[in-house]
């Protein structure tokens, strides 16, 4: 399998990682009228797809132990975990997608996977320490100020009336919270599968992962489907009488988008990169910020807001790079 050699390479794959983790929302809001349940059928069929090109095609390639050697040896306990992070990210991202056509981008993704990077980063440190402590959590905590920044602004941007209006979706935010505590539980799974001689390389990771979450996405929408979190319950049949080659098509491509960030970003904590898992996770949740640009720039989620906002606004926006910034050189100031 190809993996990366040099700390440069392996902080590249984390931004290539960063960039499709935070744009793969967009092919939600493309579709504009077309159900989360549905578009996620087709989004968790264009994650198995790109799991299975990429173990098949890089993951058989160079000098290290190819995708089906790593089958005949890995744990099956290994292939479990690995699973069932898939089985838990499936849900907090199907939550995820929910907030984000309840409270739009620029507020889902920084209440959500913000709160799932404290999660992550803490665990993964936990499980495997790397990188300077103090650089790696003074940028988490900048990052947790830009999120309640960030929240902030969306609260007074419904305010500017004078008092709270509909625009201030409490229950977008409660659901993004909740995705967030998921969000945050399954990458420690990721990293027990890929722990022992009998553990899981990065492409075979993302194939089981692929696995859990295709699977897993047609039990939970039993529930979503019949028991939505906006709007009237949506059959099946919706699914193939309501939708168009197009919005099947931007489901697909969402779906490959965010496999292409998932994998990228276990790729850059495999090898002899000196990026580790903690790192890696951090780095790839610097997606709250690219998100919250297209929500902000593209979208216009945030149009017509007065001074205040807008001053909050760029405030979170400066907290998100100067974190990241400090998480992306703590690896080279170990103690």
């Amino acid at each position: 399998m190809i993996l990366p050699t040099t700390y440069a390479t392996a902080m590249l794959l984390t931004i290539l990682s960063m960039i499709c983790w935070g744009s793969w929302a967009n092919t939600f809001k493309l579709t504009k009228n077309w159900r989360f349940e549905l578009f996620y059928f087709d989004f968790s069929f264009g994650v198995l797809i790109a799991a299975l090109v990429a173990a098949f095609t890089l993951g058989s390639m160079g000098d290290d132990l190819s995708f089906s050697d790593n089958l005949l040896i890995a744990g099956k306990r290994q292939m479990a975990y690995a699973l069932a992070a898939g089985i838990i990210f499936n849900l907090a991202n199907m939550l995820l997608v929910a907030a984000i056509s309840l409270a739009g981008l620029a507020v889902a993704f920084p209440v959500g996977i913000g709160l799932a990077l404290i999660i992550g980063v803490v665990w993964n440190y936990i499980i495997n320490p790397q990188g300077n402590p103090f650089l790696l959590f003074s940028g988490v905590a900048l990052v947790l100020g830009a999120i309640i920044v960030d929240l902030f602004a969306y609260r007074a941007y419904a305010e500017e009336d004078g008092e709270i209006t509909e625009d201030f979706n409490m229950k977008g935010i409660i659901i993004a919270l909740v995705s967030g505590l998921l969000m945050g539980s399954f990458y420690p799974l990721v990293e027990m599968s890929r722990a022992s001689e009998q553990g899981l390389g990065a492409y075979s990771v993302g194939f089981f992962f692929a696995l859990g979450v295709f699977f897993s996405t047609f039990i939970y929408n039993l529930y979503f489907m019949n028991l939505p979190v906006e709007g009237e319950p949506v059959g099946f049949g919706e699914y193939f009488r309501r939708g168009s080659f197009r919005t099947h098509f931007l489901g697909v491509f969402g779906g490959l988008l965010w496999c292409t960030g998932m994998l990228t970003n276990l790729v850059a904590a495999s090898g002899t990169a000196t990026v580790g898992p903690a790192v890696s996770y951090a780095m790839g949740q610097g997606a709250t910020l690219i998100s919250a640009l297209w929500g902000l720039l593209v979208w216009r989620e945030f149009a017509g807001a007065e001074l205040r906002v807008k001053l909050l606004l760029a405030i979170m926006i400066v907290l998100f790079a100067a974190g990241l910034g400090l998480i992306s050189i703590a690896p080279l100031y170990v103690k």
